[in-house]
């Protein structure tokens, strides 16, 4: 029996922030099964499951400095599973809606190589824009667009306003619009 497995979740916390890694695997210890059993009833597959265990766990010991939890550790950890199913979910939506868009349509317009090339090119060339954005900027962007998230769900994964999650939107469809305008001209 470990040391830190009398402290609570508030004072575990708060030898987290300090670095504290005893205090992390208590933390770990007490919540990852519960994390783990509502990802995989959410997902059904056990290998995403497990991902998302290790991302909420990852992203808890790496922002340790600056994260606040206003509920309780419980109820973040929560929260956390659920935004992480919708990102997965989203995935696999959108996965989906192209394979069905590629099955029914690409054949029939595949007849022409000039077409396929343009938009690989136009593909690249936004994939190269995405890239050059900066770090938050560019977070939000693909969470936004890619993974079909809300400002409000975006605003509570990196604890920032929805105005700031707007605006980072903002600076980002301008950067594309005005990246992507030059290869039309």
């Amino acid at each position: 029996m470990s040391l830190h497995a009398s402290y609570s979740d508030t004072e575990l916390l708060d030898l987290i922030r300090l670095g504290d890694k005893v205090a992390f695997s208590e933390i770990y210890s007490r919540y990852w099964k519960k994390v783990f059993t509502v990802a995989t009833n959410k997902i059904g597959q056990l290998e995403e499951a497990e991902e998302i265990v290790q991302d909420i766990f990852i992203s808890l010991w790496d922002r340790r400095e600056s994260i606040i939890i206003t509920t309780s550790l419980n109820a973040y950890l929560a929260v956390s599973v659920k935004y992480r199913v919708i990102k997965i979910l989203a995935k696999r939506s959108q996965y989906n809606k192209y394979a069905d868009y590629s099955l029914n349509v690409i054949p029939i317009a595949s007849n022409s190589t000039e077409d396929w090339l343009e938009f690989e090119e136009l593909k690249s060339r936004l994939e190269l824009l995405v890239s050059n954005l900066p770090e938050k900027c560019r977070l939000v962007y693909k969470m936004s667009r890619e993974n079909g998230m809300s400002q409000k769900q975006i605003a509570a994964e990196f604890c920032i306003s929805e105005k700031t999650v707007e605006a980072h939107i903002g600076k980002a469809l301008k950067v594309l619009r005005t990246g992507l305008g030059q290869l039309f001209l």
